[in-house]
């Protein structure tokens, strides 16, 4: 009974519409009705910009970490290694279906990439270290997001089941499902990226007009 509580805290913690409250008290607007109409971190970037799109994703990545750290409340975990990553994997995922699916915004929300991150951080730090590397540095040779949300989430199952060899199967599952689940869920942007027309996030301007000022 403890554990399902647990569960449910971590549903509604996920469930905080980040992109939305921002949008709604600095703007005075629903950030779903422009861009993709998408309530995540990139759509974020894209519509109001670096400032709003970094606090929004700070805090959904924040919104993963907390979600996975409730296991705090119940000691039992803190000294059964093998049940205490079972249990934040399944309390960082119930985060991660509120992002999605959050309650307080009529179960219309983002992707749950940087919620997932945020949880990954909790459970292996080292690992999330290296997905978010995977995140930067593609981010800043084509400022796309989702492109860098796509390959970081790909690095994850190539650091859990190559690079550090992790044996719990179910750790080992949830790194390829989660690779596949970010895949599906940028389905449209991969369309795009693929056209050419994906939007590119308003980042690292001064870095192109230094190549324009150059090749002028």
């Amino acid at each position: 009974m403890k554990e399902l509580l647990l569960i449910v805290l971590a549903y509604c913690i996920g469930s905080i519409p980040t992109a939305l409250i921002i949008s709604r008290y600095f703007f005075n607007i629903d950030i779903r009705d422009y861009g993709s109409g998408n309530m995540g971190a990139t759509n974020t970037f894209r519509v109001l910009g670096k400032k709003y799109g970094t606090i929004v994703m700070s805090i959904d990545i924040l919104k993963g970490a907390i979600a996975a750290a409730l296991y705090n409340f119940l000691p039992y975990y803190t000294y059964n290694e093998f049940d205490r990553t079972n249990f934040m994997v399944g309390l960082g995922l119930a985060a991660v279906a509120g992002h999605i699916f959050p309650v307080f915004a009529q179960f219309k929300g983002g992707k749950g990439v940087a919620t997932l991150f945020g949880m990954i951080v909790a459970i292996q730090p080292v690992i999330a270290i290296c997905c978010i590397a995977v995140f930067l540095l593609v981010l800043y040779l084509t400022r796309y997001v989702s492109l860098s949300s796509i390959l970081a989430s790909v690095a994850l199952p190539i650091c859990v089941l190559w690079v550090w060899n992790e044996q719990e199967v179910f750790y080992r599952v949830f790194a390829i499902a989660v690779a596949a689940l970010v895949v599906l869920t940028h389905q449209k942007n991969i369309g795009r990226l693929l056209r050419g027309v994906e939007s590119r996030v308003p980042i690292l301007k001064f870095r192109d007009r230094r190549k324009a000022r150059r090749r002028a």
